[in-house]
């Protein structure tokens, strides 16, 4: 799959799906699969047309959501989906400006040459979101294109969308969410330095390094940390002392030699399957050890049942 951060000198003819995508869950799958098939039926390319940054941190930033995938993770995903190419619209206040008419022919028509449209029920383009599903079918009419807006899917009696998915990472429903998703959801970052407690105190762990995009409610998680079972603390190390920032701490159950000599700036990705539970302050770190090791065990049982 191609990557293109501008429009294309001489497009070809495509069927484009748009969206922000973020988090390439079900739903998105869906419509994707939907437009590559037409790709193929017409002998066209499948595109997608998406934007970074998110709109919402150029719009309204002192609001906008923390990703579900940055863009280093959404690439790969989209172009599982079986993409010719990605079309990444650097996302600007000249761009939230134009109407939906003028986004339509700049981008999609003139642009993009596009044969057909794809997108979700909910998506809204051009200045203010005037544009929706039946504004687009309206130029759709008028400029000689298709249009397909994909009905939202329903999983457990509501909608797929990136907003439910947030919510039940940020309440620790990481299994729910990975249902929603269509796989685990993972983050992913470099090793950072620990202050070396878990390897004096309770567990050797690794660490990753400060992570501003979504993260889990603060807890213990059964994880896979590079694809290897393991336990991951998403926490503040209650206690060792007052409440410092959130780290994310993995202890592998069976580290590899390949693991165990993984350093500062290696990359860890790490898929949560499960929440185990809460993080709490214990007494001594003696205590803490005798939770860690029930910990091990409930996780051994897990991945032994997977």
């Amino acid at each position: 799959m191609r990557v293109l951060n501008q429009l294309p000198e001489a497009p070809s003819p495509c069927v484009a799906a748009v969206g922000n995508f973020d988090g390439v869950h079900l739903g998105h799958q869906k419509l994707l699969a939907a437009a590559v098939a037409d790709a193929r039926r017409r002998g066209v390319e499948a595109v997608a047309v998406s934007f970074e940054p998110h709109p919402a941190r150029i719009l309204t930033p002192q609001v906008a959501p923390r990703l579900l995938t940055p863009r280093e993770q959404k690439i790969p995903l989209l172009a599982a989906c079986g993409l010719d190419a990605l079309l990444l619209l650097p996302f600007t206040r000249d761009l939230s400006l134009l109407s939906p008419r003028e986004f339509v022919e700049r981008i999609l028509v003139r642009g993009l040459r596009v044969a057909a449209v794809y997108e979700g029920a909910n998506f809204r383009f051009g200045h203010r979101g005037q544009g929706s599903g039946e504004v687009l079918r309206r130029f759709g009419e008028e400029l000689r294109f298709a249009v397909h807006i994909e009905p939202r899917l329903e999983i457990d009696g509501a909608a797929v969308s990136s907003t439910r998915v947030r919510e039940l990472i940020r309440s620790g429903e990481v299994r729910a969410a990975g249902r929603l998703l269509g796989r685990p959801f993972t983050i992913a970052g470099l090793i950072a330095p620990g202050r070396g407690i878990g390897r004096q105190r309770t567990v050797p762990t690794l660490n990753l390094q400060h992570y501003d995009e979504l993260l889990p409610a603060i807890g213990v998680y059964l994880t896979r940390v590079s694809d290897q079972p393991a336990l991951t603390n998403v926490g503040v190390r209650p206690t060792f002392g007052p409440s410092g920032p959130l780290t994310v701490e993995s202890h592998l159950l069976h580290p590899s030699a390949e693991n165990l000599s993984a350093g500062l700036g290696d990359r860890l990705e790490i898929a949560f399957l499960d929440r185990l539970r809460d993080e709490r302050k214990f007494d001594s770190p003696d205590e803490l050890r005798t939770q860690i090791q029930s910990d091990i065990a409930a996780a051994e049982k897990f991945f032994a049942n997977q």
